[in-house]
């Protein structure tokens, strides 16, 4: 049974189809492992208990045929961002606890049409504030890989939960890399799409401009399976694009054989860990032996790109949450965690009168220029490559009192967010203590396919991601 959980989606799908297992041997060896290892790894803040994953289970078994539903039978969990209708969503915070959505968010839809089995909410820093999932109301999530470890954040009970392979996908939502920087942390792949390309209605939010929703799994063809799915333009949501949706799994391999490839300077600065710059470097000549031109190139607003995001998502999470009154409906205000009332506090001081052409119009302007250090990148290259976190997963209880160093801890990842553009965060090896390290693949905007394929090829030679923790 265990076998059926290291197999890729394409290969739970085809083995269902073609009767070499069933959904219910498919669902069983993934909930099975999911109560064996929750107690101890924490990574949800709820799951459907084994008498509603029956119920749901019986019901996909009384389809006579799969029909054109894509991931008929796979078992999948969500961010406890997501709205589930008659299923708790808190948002990692005891403001929203007991609070039942009367609809789903339209991703949630998506893999509901499309066959896919809901096990669980995952853990996740309260309301997207912060980088270790540590700031949550519920319990800290553990590192499969070392249980004194974070598994990063905000999704990171996502990727713990995919890491030890109680579910076989997972969406998460990344604002600042909290898609990126857990699946870092964890050993599996993430992706931070283009700001549109998937639907976020029905998404709690927490900075509107910035907030993204995409797919995390084990694998970059798994990925392409899932986008496949979700992406795409969603009338219920006047920032999804309404760009084509391309072939995400039929172009996989097509490789990247003369492709450009741009090391950006400035995410290799001093204070990025020594064993993650030579693990990405050594990725990096994978590259070249791939076909791949390898030049560098400078993203020099990097400097600025933590100040600008920690003005920009603040004042936008200080009107995002302004609704949470404990009037209307939520629990009171005091319910809220530290973290975010210093959010709230400092969004708040950025709008007010008198400040804000001080900070929030300087952070405006701030986006302005790093957007354009990207576009001048992407003249001179097809993709970029860098680390995902200046350094591996740290100790639970090491940053949650720094919030200085946990705003750093995202200096490779917050550009992108505030920029637009989709990075994939893949395994590209370990430390010497045992500890996962990633890497991230940037491309322009709506160029996913491309990314994805050169994750791809990289995955087709290289074995990082089929290692799984010693639990």
């Amino acid at each position: 049974m265990n076998e059926i959980t290291e197999k890729s989606i394409r290969e739970l799908i085809e083995g269902i189809k073609n009767k070499s297992f069933s959904v219910r041997e498919v669902v069983l060896a993934f909930y099975n492992v999911l109560k064996k290892q929750e107690t101890e790894l924490k990574s949800f803040i709820h799951y459907l208990e084994q008498d509603l994953i029956e119920k749901n289970l019986q019901e996909l078994e009384k389809k006579a045929t799969r029909g054109d539903k894509i991931l008929f039978g796979i078992p999948f969990s969500l961010k406890d961002s997501y709205c589930t209708a008659g299923i708790a969503t808190t948002a990692g915070s005891k403001v929203l606890e007991g609070y039942k959505p009367q609809y789903n968010a339209t991703v949630y839809q998506k893999l509901l049409d499309n066959g896919a089995l809901l096990f669980g909410k995952n853990s996740q820093d309260a309301w997207g504030h912060g980088s270790t999932s540590e700031n949550t109301d519920f319990k800290i999530a553990r590192n499969p890989w070392n249980l004194e470890k974070v598994v990063g954040g905000s999704s990171g009970g996502c990727a713990a939960a995919i890491a030890s392979r109680m579910v076989a996908f997972a969406i998460g939502e990344d604002t600042g890399g909290s898609i990126r920087n857990p699946a870092s942390y964890c050993n599996i792949t993430g992706l931070k799409v283009t700001y549109g390309r998937v639907s976020r209605y029905g998404t709690i939010a927490y900075g509107s401009s910035l907030d993204t929703v995409g797919p995390m799994a084990k694998s970059v063809e798994d990925i392409a399976q899932i986008l496949s799915v979700i992406a795409g333009y969603d009338p219920f949501d006047a920032t999804s694009s309404p760009e084509d949706v391309p072939d995400y799994t039929g172009n996989l391999k097509k490789g990247i054989k003369n492709i450009t490839l741009g090391v950006p300077k400035e995410f290799f600065q001093s204070g990025t860990d020594k064993e993650v710059v030579k693990t990405v470097r050594d990725a990096i000549l994978v590259f070249e032996n791939l076909g791949a031109k390898v030049i560098e190139v400078s993203i020099p607003s990097i400097d600025i790109g933590v100040a600008a995001y920690y003005l920009l998502a603040p004042s936008e999470t200080s009107s995002n949450l302004a609704r949470y009154d404990g009037i209307r409906y939520g629990q009171a205000r005091d319910k809220f965690t530290l973290e975010t009332m210093r959010r709230i506090l400092i969004g708040t001081y950025a709008l007010s009168a008198g400040y804000y052409d001080a900070y929030y119009k300087k952070s405006l302007k701030a986006r302005t220029i790093i957007k354009k250090d990207y576009q001048n990148a992407f003249e001179k290259c097809d993709l970029l490559i860098a680390p995902v976190n200046p350094t591996p997963a740290p100790k639970i209880g090491e940053m949650a009192s720094d919030p200085i160093a946990l705003m750093l801890s995202d200096i490779y990842t917050l550009t992108q967010n505030i920029a637009g553009i989709p990075a994939l965060a893949l395994p590209c090896g370990f430390t010497s203590g045992g500890l996962p390290i990633g890497m991230q693949l940037m491309g322009d905007m709506f160029k996913e396919e491309n990314i994805l394929q050169a994750g791809f090829a990289y995955q087709e030679l290289t074995d990082w991601h089929k290692r799984k923790p010693n639990l």
